[in-house]
């Protein structure tokens, strides 16, 4: 079993929602209900916080340069910061301490907010929302085309707690949570297309906690953070449970890849509901290798 390290002391009252992008330098991370983005340098260790919204709930690079947000009800840009191309924060506006542009609000229900998604292989973003109360089927997931356009991904009808999201190596398959269903989906992917054939992939076991942000290795595994599990799985292609990297912290939210060779997991975690007192490294940021590769992050075309 692969040793998790902690990398940062608990900085985040709600870490959610990591993205390695190599341009950046380092990883991306959102304390989503402060509205923060926090950025770790992978070459010093250093970490810094840039304030989006009253929610930030994810964060990609874009194509040609820039970052796509999404926020409490909509999504947002941010521009270039104006370094050439290849060098560090070429794509991160935050660097420049550019101020996001918001695209509109999607809906207008206080009681609704954005959650967790990602891209596409054709670039088109996408996030799922919920209602701050939980209720039922209050959620939706929205998409924003690479010609700004946004509205509703009827794929996927009305959702809970719209969580995470992720492609197959070969880009044929997508996995996505709603978090009560207590399953991992997966629907099939065609470019052009979009997303079809809604499935259980994996149910989790109810005493292991409930499914939250996922990510994919090279190898078509699925790596899945157990909010009040203190754990990640990684299921295999065929849907058998593979790994459990256990972590001293109950909630735990989402993970990725990063590092040079995209060989190292961070795991992002949560004080919610939790004793300080009892787990004190909740709301840190930690890392392990876990001898398999990751994939690059899929950018937002527009």
């Amino acid at each position: 079993m692969a040793s998790v390290e902690q990398v940062t002391p608990p900085l985040c009252d709600h870490g959610e929602g990591p993205v390695w992008f190599a341009p950046w330098g380092g990883l991306r991370w959102v304390d989503m209900l402060v509205g923060d983005v926090l950025a770790l340098d992978h070459s010093t260790g250093e970490t810094s916080r840039h304030h989006v919204g009253s929610v930030a709930a994810v964060l990609r690079p874009r194509r040609d340069g820039g970052t796509v947000l999404a926020l409490e009800r909509g999504f947002a840009l941010l521009p270039p910061s104006g370094i050439a191309a290849g060098e560090k924060g070429a794509w991160d506006g935050l660097t420049a301490g550019a101020v996001p542009e918001p695209l509109g609000e999607l809906w207008s229900d206080p009681g609704v907010r954005m959650n967790e998604g990602g891209c596409d292989p054709d670039g088109v973003f996408y996030c799922g929302s919920m209602a701050y109360d939980k209720t039922p089927g209050a959620g939706r997931v929205y998409r924003l085309g690479p010609d700004l356009a946004a509205g509703t991904a009827e794929p996927f009808g009305a959702v809970t707690i719209s969580n995470g999201f992720g492609f197959s190596p070969d880009h044929t398959l997508a996995y996505y949570i709603d978090t009560p269903t207590r399953r991992i989906d997966v629907f099939d992917f065609v470019p052009g297309r979009g997303l079809s054939g809604r499935r259980p992939f994996v149910r989790i076991p109810d005493e292991a906690g409930v499914p939250d942000g996922l990510t994919v290795d090279a190898e078509g595994g699925v790596w899945v953070a157990l909010w009040g599990g203190s754990a990640v799985h990684r299921y295999a292609p065929d849907g058998s449970l593979s790994e459990v990297l256990s972590l001293p912290a109950t909630q735990v939210t989402a993970c990725v890849f990063g590092g040079d060779g995209l060989d190292e997991l961070y795991v992002t975690t949560s004080q919610q509901e939790i004793d300080p007192a009892g787990q004190p490294a909740a709301g840190a940021l930690f890392r392990a290798e876990v001898g398999v590769r990751g994939l690059p992050v899929l950018p937002f075309a527009g």
